[in-house]
């Protein structure tokens, strides 16, 4: 096999403008949407005052690093606990867990879930370079456990807060067609692919999706 000087040479190009544009983006969101995250806050806390506003959760990112995601609560305090007790109940086949009626969600979970809402907190994980706006699903660690030789692929590179799977109908996909969007998006990815996921993440969050 021949070596690519140039095709090398234009994915570091890209990477290096995609982390620029991730730094600057990630800071303006937060700048411009810190009352969103204000009404947010106020709403999680009336609606459960015994829990946190925020909850970060252990996963896996470049290269198998591990490093805390941030979001916004939107399952009770102690959803971590009676997990094991909902295993059975997985709506999803594969690695991952996902179930329509989880009754771990809480009112306004359920509502922010709906429009994304609860993954706003991840622009602090794009600033801090542990994620990127665009990019494959960051895994949990038990699910990389489960993870066969294609499905170890995804962590080639960073993870991001949304991807090919969120915006190609996220929990109405199986794991494989998930883990096959992601290995897609890595062989292809470009300014302009990730540019078009995320207008199309844009609609999402304006629009309710599928989202549970």
């Amino acid at each position: 096999m021949t070596a690519d000087p140039d095709g090398v040479q234009k994915k570091r190009a890209y990477h290096i403008c995609k982390r620029v544009f991730d730094l600057i983006m990630s800071l303006v969101a937060l700048i411009i949407l810190w009352p969103v995250f204000l009404v947010i806050a106020i709403a999680i806390k009336i609606d459960d005052p015994r829990g946190g506003v925020f909850y970060s959760q252990t996963r896996i990112g470049k290269d198998g690093r591990r490093f805390k995601m941030f979001k916004f609560r939107s399952m009770v305090t102690d959803a971590d606990k009676k997990l094991k007790m909902l295993l059975k109940y997985n709506d999803v086949d594969g690695a991952m867990f996902k179930m329509k009626e989880d009754p771990r969600i809480t009112r306004v979970g359920k509502f922010i879930r709906k429009h994304s809402l609860d993954e706003l907190p991840q622009l602090v994980n794009v600033l801090l370079g542990n994620m990127s706006l665009v990019g494959p699903r960051p895994p949990l660690p038990r699910e990389v456990k489960e993870y066969g030789l294609a499905d170890v692929q995804r962590l080639s590179v960073v993870p991001g807060c949304t991807g090919l799977w969120q915006i190609s109908g996220r929990n109405n996909v199986s794991f494989e067609t998930m883990v096959a969007l992601d290995l897609k998006y890595i062989r292809e990815a470009n300014i302009w692919v990730d540019f078009v996921i995320l207008l199309k993440t844009f609609r999402i969050i304006i629009s309710p999706n599928d989202a549970y």
